[in-house]
């Protein structure tokens, strides 16, 4: 992207965030106005961005398929307003998840959605803590993926006074998060075991492998995506029986419900802090200068 010809264009799921990214990096920003039908449908109406270097900033966050078109439908109106260059920006990639087939005759919905993106003219893709680097491989235009891990270690050092802090990952698939997150702070770590029911969704984790270290020491459980929470309730409950001190729940992106959220704060936990890559009122940190910089590079 060239300075003098960039702009940043906000998709209708991540407007704050656009306005931030704009600020920081003193470009103009142009909203795209949304027309919803009563039949479910919508169309979108922009200014023309002919020759321009386009920032499109639209997270994918629920509704999911709403917010996947409208990025696509912006993304395409840009490349028929011949622009020079297109940035995505899906702070939250939805799909990430299914980045294979688990069972016999299931699609790999994320190999749909890179030649999606690709198919509408965009040129690069930023995301931001994907579940899966391998959901990124289906792309073959350029892709970044960042990490929000030194931003959680800032927020505590700065925000979060701690007694003899222990970070937890609620699974092995976290392995490598808690551990540069922990490095960064100088503080032990632990990984669960978590096993889920590829039926039924179902999560189990094994108290049997959680050491005595737990006790009297405040927690924060890391993940990048917490939904539906139920992993969080029985790792909190679980900590809690091995008589841990408070427990914190960190995470990239937030997408449980009220329902959800009374669950988990009601197994013990203090509070929920998440970034800002979905609108929530647990979005503390603030990832748009992470996402200007990495425009930046490019620009």
């Amino acid at each position: 992207m060239r300075n003098v010809d960039s702009l940043i264009v906000a998709g209708p799921a991540s407007l704050e965030l656009a306005g931030k990214i704009a600020s920081h990096l003193s470009l103009e920003i142009i909203t795209v106005n949304t027309q919803i039908f009563s039949d479910g449908e919508f169309k979108i109406k922009m200014p023309n961005v002919k020759g321009k270097c386009c920032a499109v900033v639209q997270s994918l966050y629920p509704p999911t398929d709403r917010h996947l078109v409208q990025a696509l439908m912006i993304t395409k109106k840009c490349r028929d307003d011949n622009a020079d260059y297109i940035c995505n920006l899906a702070p939250y990639m939805a799909y990430a998840r299914q980045d294979r087939a688990f069972l016999e005759d299931e699609y790999p919905s994320m190999s749909l959605i890179a030649k999606l993106f690709e198919s509408v003219g965009a040129n690069r893709m930023v995301t931001l803590d994907v579940h899966s680097l391998m959901a990124l491989s289906y792309f073959s235009i350029e892709v970044e993926n960042i990490s929000s891990i030194p931003l959680f270690a800032n927020y505590v050092k700065t925000n979060m006074h701690l007694h003899e802090p222990l970070a937890v990952s609620p699974d092995f698939g976290g392995k490598e998060r808690i551990e540069e997150f922990s490095k960064i702070l100088g503080v032990d770590y632990l990984v669960l075991e978590k096993l889920r029911d590829r039926y039924s969704g179902e999560v189990f984790i094994n108290s049997k492998e959680i050491p005595d270290i737990v006790a009297s020491r405040d927690i924060i459980i890391l993940d990048d995506i917490i939904s539906t929470g139920s992993s969080i309730v029985k790792a909190t409950e679980i900590l809690r029986r091995k008589s841990s001190g408070k427990i914190y729940v960190m995470c990239s992106h937030s997408l449980i419900n009220e329902n959800n959220i009374r669950n988990i704060l009601d197994a013990g936990v203090e509070d929920i802090i998440a970034t800002n890559s979905i609108p929530n009122r647990f979005a503390k940190i603030d990832i748009s200068p992470a996402l200007a910089s990495c425009i930046h590079k490019g620009i």
